[in-house]
């Protein structure tokens, strides 16, 4: 029988060999990196000859937002991978989109442009994806662009038809799309920015907006990008007035159905890219670690099949 001193000895080093393996434990997971995937960043050039802008449109900065200024801003915050989405400001374009997934193909996917005005552009679906970087479809119905959704509706079946996901900004117009996800259940459907505009949340309709977004939750075809806090929070970082609306999103559609994203071009002065990744990582309570590994990336690759 041990005595009472070699019992001490023996307790007090097994006590201390379990508190390094948790401590070596607790390391290795806090150690090991989390995927990071923006889920909307606008990408162009400085207007030319051969790159002309939609006359009447205005970019979201006085500068072009390069593909030379991106990456070092993915690098520094720590962002591996981002969802490219062509601007409207150089017309139904792509070009710039996949000359960035081209130089970086381990770090850009994009959501492409379409000609909603042309039917016969869903003559491009069957072989979209085929265009290296291309994950799917934007499109846009905002202002008086909510029109196009009765004049192009041939859109989402042939969308649906080819395996192309779409997402979409539809703000003030999400109802419409409760019998589009119900008549074409085997389309993605990725509601942008939690269907919010700066101008909604000025005006202080951000909870009824979110109100339509959490309707949409019933269709499991339909998921949602928890992004551009930064544009319609009426606070500095970290924009604590949005927390209770990414929170109604979250529960409604679930880790594996929720995007970050940043649409950073839309607020560049309000918050860094590091600020932007930590308003989700360390501000949120709500969110558990593994809910961040979804929410923070995970979930959009999984959405899009971005291997």
């Amino acid at each position: 029988m041990p005595s009472r001193r070699q019992f001490i000895h023996t307790t007090a080093a097994a006590g201390a060999t379990l508190a390094v393996q948790g401590m070596s434990k607790a390391m290795a997971q806090s150690e090991k990196k989390r995927m990071i995937v923006d889920a909307q960043v606008h990408l162009w050039k400085a207007e030319s000859e051969d790159w002309k802008w939609v006359p009447g449109r205005k970019p979201q900065l006085p500068e072009p937002f390069t593909i030379e200024k991106l990456v070092p801003m993915m690098d520094e915050a720590g962002v591996d991978r981002v969802v490219v989405v062509p601007p409207s400001w150089p017309g139904d374009r792509n070009d710039y989109a996949l000359e960035a997934a081209k130089r970086y193909p381990k770090r850009f996917g994009i959501m492409g442009r379409i000609a909603l005005e042309k039917p016969e552009s869903a003559a491009l679906l069957p072989k979209w994806k085929e265009q290296p970087g291309m994950l799917g479809i934007r499109l846009t119905f905002q202002r008086e662009q909510a029109a196009m959704l009765e004049h192009a509706n041939w859109i989402f079946p042939a969308a649906e038809k080819a395996g192309v996901p779409i997402m979409f900004f539809a703000p003030d117009n999400l109802p419409r799309f409760a019998p589009i996800a119900e008549r074409h259940p085997g389309l993605a459907l990725i509601i942008d920015h939690m269907g919010m505009t700066a101008e909604i949340g000025k005006e202080g309709r951000t909870k009824s907006a979110i109100d339509e977004v959490v309707k949409l939750a019933k269709y499991p075809n339909v998921s949602v990008k928890v992004s551009a806090a930064g544009t319609f929070s009426q606070e500095a970082y970290p924009f604590r007035d949005t927390s209770e609306h990414i929170k109604r999103c979250f529960d409604a559609y679930g880790p594996q159905r929720s995007y970050w994203g940043t649409d950073m071009t839309n607020s560049f002065a309000k918050a860094t890219y590091r600020q932007r990744i930590e308003q989700f990582t360390k501000e949120l309570s709500f969110l558990s670690e593994e809910d961040k590994d979804w929410v923070m990336g995970k979930a959009i690759l999984k959405r899009l099949n971005w291997a």
